[in-house]
């Protein structure tokens, strides 16, 4: 359903991305992340280290490592996906936002909100 392969839009070392290997429609299911989740005091101990860039907001009091492709979605501020955090699987749920074709690079907006336009980290390239 989903594949990682090199992504124009990611600098960096990796330069990864996930791409879709079939069609999906809108609100489709693209990938269930497990998350390992920690609280937000110990975030000091990872903000010393490459992962500080990979992490998601996991609820109000922390914040959590995304396993499986979680963490390898670029960002988009007009993405073509969108995620859910799931407490009860312990997963973050990624979903079409629009319809995506295969070969399409999957892309989020980091910002949680599809619409929101918030300054990003980091230099935008989408």
């Amino acid at each position: 359903m989903i594949e990682v392969k090199t992504s124009k839009l990611s600098d960096g070392e990796f330069n990864r991305g996930v791409f879709a290997t079939q069609d999906f429609a809108k609100g489709d299911l693209i990938h269930e992340a497990p998350v390992i989740p920690y609280p937000n005091e110990e975030h000091e101990h990872i903000e010393k280290t490459l992962l500080a860039d990979y992490v998601f907001e996991y609820g109000a009091n922390h914040s959590a490592l995304l396993l499986g492709y979680g963490m390898l979605f670029n960002h988009s501020y007009t993405p073509n996906a969108r995620y859910d955090l799931n407490f009860d699987n312990h997963t973050v749920d990624f979903f079409a936002f629009t319809d995506i074709k295969a070969g399409d690079e999957i892309l989020i907006n980091y910002n949680g909100e599809e619409d929101c336009n918030d300054p990003m980290w980091f230099e935008d390239k989408s």
